[in-house]
């Protein structure tokens, strides 16, 4: 079992997959995960791309695999084979220095657990249960609970995998916008840190929304609560859209200038989120390489 406190401090994460995808075809409003069958090259090529720039932890194609989300597609019941090739085509492309972690997504049924919902209960609790260990047996060192948006969904998420032998992060996104930021259900870093650090979760942190500049008070106070492992991913700043697609004006080397800030606000885990590539990795790496000197 891969221990996060066993890993070399700032460990350099991997980058954007919806849109590194899109560069190679993927529709908006296609599912991703389903290229892990359809497109197994492509998703590969993505995995590769990020350990050839450096990356030290790689995730898997399979944010939203759970069945939940992959029924609006018609595919619930590939559910568990999306997932566990999403696992060994991460794992194909990784070297065994480099560690592959399950990513899993919101199922979205947030506000119906917040509202005490046992049938939103059950039918999370089995989506989560079915992704992990379908990821586990596909072989990850560890889950992500990624871009999650309501504290009682993530808590559901991480006592499910209570019963895998593996580490878990809990990652969140918040919403900048106001000054304040806030995950969509009101939660301020501060309670995130705290529910996560109840239900023994590894590591904490934040990741898609903002750009880095945004994500080091984030990260600050994420790490003033669960002063382990602070996990964080931005996006390449905000987009605007062209064309209908999102476009970030954010440079590698603008985006990895943070990354001494990032380290002293207490994140062990760098990496980006929408619309980096594997030349922000590349920039993070080199960045990284010189705070360790």
């Amino acid at each position: 079992m891969t221990r996060l406190r066993d890993l070399r401090p700032t460990s350099i994460l991997d980058g954007g997959w919806g849109t590194e995808l899109q560069r190679r075809g993927l529709a908006l409003g296609e599912s991703a995960d389903a290229w892990n069958l359809s497109r197994p090259d492509d998703v590969l090529a993505v995995a590769r791309s990020y350990v050839e720039a450096g990356a030290e932890i790689i995730l898997t194609n399979t944010f939203q695999a759970n069945p939940i989300a992959l029924a609006r597609f018609g595919l619930a019941d590939r559910a568990r084979r999306i997932n566990e090739k999403g696992a060994r085509l991460s794992r194909e492309a990784a070297p065994r220095r480099v560690k592959v972690f399950g990513s899993i997504g919101p199922a979205g049924l947030g506000r119906e657990l917040d509202s005490g919902s046992p049938d939103a209960a059950r039918r999370a609790r089995d989506a989560y249960a079915l992704q992990a260990e379908a990821l586990a047996e596909g072989g990850v060192e560890a889950i992500v609970l990624e871009t999650f948006c309501h504290v009682g969904e993530a808590r559901l998420a991480a006592s499910v995998m209570h019963d895998l032998d593996l580490s878990v992060v809990a990652s969140f996104y918040f919403d900048t916008s106001k000054g304040e930021p806030r995950t969509p259900d009101g939660s301020s870093p501060e309670d995130v840190a705290r529910a996560m650090a109840e239900e023994g979760v590894d590591a904490v942190g934040a990741n898609c929304g903002a750009g880095p500049a945004e994500f080091v008070a984030i990260c600050r106070r994420l790490y003033a609560v669960h002063r382990d492992n602070v996990w964080i991913k931005p996006n390449a700043g905000l987009p605007t859209i062209v064309d209908g697609r999102a476009v970030y004006s954010t440079t590698p080397d603008e985006f990895a200038a943070f990354l001494p800030a990032l380290v002293e606000a207490g994140a062990a885990f760098v990496g980006g989120c929408c619309g980096t590539t594997p030349e922000f990795v590349r920039a993070l790496r080199r960045a990284v390489d010189d705070f360790r000197l």
